[in-house]
């Protein structure tokens, strides 16, 4: 990695700022059901420990719009913090003023604060640079080690770093290494799979991946705007009707290429979007009052034996209505079927990652990354501006 993580600077005694992603699901009684962004922090933050530092961590949680608002308080997420690090992590009742100040400077080395939810604060997301300026006072050196929100320039992953030196966390910089692998030398044959609702969230993707990649597979409801552009019959499957034109750009692209676009040729239909629902397969083209809800089996075949031979292979969105069980065959198959490949297989965040955790698959992935939208702007080939603004080596 071109930029200096924390292994390269010296943290003993030091307030270390680090700023995680603790952006986790909370249930109705404000209990946790996916910790899994909180695991991921644990290295950076138990090294910092072990190196003697005073660590203070700092924090997104929801939407609450620059309000106080105390179902987004990340108080459930300290309590679970303490329990995998086996030590107590005092919460601070605000992310700046004096007497977070005075918590923090009461810090001993080892000691470990949690700051509450930035985003209490509306400066959080317009990169104010007085609020980067006050938690920046909190630290002598940041970490950040939120990739999920790296591709955004606010006060706590770019402004900061105009007052404090920033290095990289051992989670950006995993996801750094993994997705410049992709980028610039992946192992060939090199398989790419997108799935999800739209081809406008995913058309940066597949300009700047065309050129890398051996087989793109398509699957999702933005498989319809493909098929759609293609003359098949789609029924009421959602389409993306204003971007019909793209697909057939895309398609012109990849011919160019030479690199074969694979599209379902057997879908899973039902007539509404509810588990309840009647399903039926149908080949080729889809009624009219049905809607293509998941890739058929004739399509798992197929995009089994095409993924079988493949090196590296990158899944962006599920293939299918993952959510209800009837729509979530195509998803599972091909989770199931690259955990056991002898390749190097990187899953985007979100969604994909939600589904290949629920299969109980995720350690049998090289890499599932905690960043669903700034996984996808890596693979646009966009600069990140929270790793931008890193030191470099």
């Amino acid at each position: 990695m071109a930029k200096k993580t924390i292994r390269d600077i010296d943290i003993k005694g030091k307030r270390v700022l680090i700023r995680v992603d603790f952006n986790v699901p909370l249930d109705k009684g404000q209990n946790i059901t996916d910790d899994t962004r909180i695991k991921a922090s644990l290295p950076t933050i138990k090294y910092a420990i072990d190196s003697g530092a005073k660590v203070v961590l700092m924090s997104h949680l929801g939407r609450p719009d620059g309000q106080v608002k105390p179902e987004f308080s990340l108080s459930p997420a300290a309590v679970n913090l303490s329990k995998h690090l086996g030590k107590n992590v005092q919460m601070a009742k605000d992310c700046i003023g004096p007497d977070v100040k005075k918590m923090v400077s009461d810090m001993k080395d080892g000691d470990v604060v949690l700051l509450e939810n930035l985003r209490y604060h509306k400066e959080e997301e317009k990169n104010n640079e007085a609020f980067s300026k006050e938690l920046a006072s909190l630290g002598d050196i940041f970490v950040n080690d939120a990739f999920g929100t790296c591709h955004r320039a606010h006060a706590s992953t770019a402004g900061i770093t105009k007052f404090l030196p920033g290095v990289a966390g051992f989670l950006v910089e995993k996801e750094v290494e993994y997705f410049d692998k992709l980028i610039k030398n992946p192992e060939k044959p090199f398989a790419l799979i997108l799935g999800g609702a739209k081809v406008s969230d995913k058309i940066g993707v597949i300009e700047n991946m065309l050129p890398k990649i051996n087989y793109l597979l398509i699957g999702g409801a933005m498989a319809y705007t493909f098929l759609k552009s293609r003359l098949k019959g789609v029924g009421n499957s959602k389409v993306e009707a204003d971007k019909v034109d793209l697909a057939n750009k895309i398609f012109d692209m990849a011919r160019e290429k030479n690199v074969p676009i694979f599209l379902p040729t057997d879908h899973m239909v039902a007539q509404t979007i509810s588990d309840k629902a009647r399903t039926r397969r149908v080949k080729e083209h889809i009624p009219d009052g049905w809607i293509g809800l998941d890739i058929g089996p004739d399509t798992t075949k197929k995009y089994l034996s095409v993924l079988k031979d493949a090196k590296t292979i990158c899944w962006n969105g599920p293939v299918g209505y993952f959510e209800l069980k009837p729509f979530r065959n195509g998803t599972a198959s091909i989770a199931k079927f690259i955990s056991k490949l002898k390749a190097t297989t990187v899953i985007g965040g979100g969604d994909t990652a939600a589904a290949v955790n629920d299969l109980k698959l995720g350690d049998k992935m090289s890499h599932i990354s905690t960043g669903g939208g700034a996984s996808l702007e890596y693979l646009e080939g966009k600069n990140l501006p929270g790793i931008a603004a890193l030191q470099d080596k």
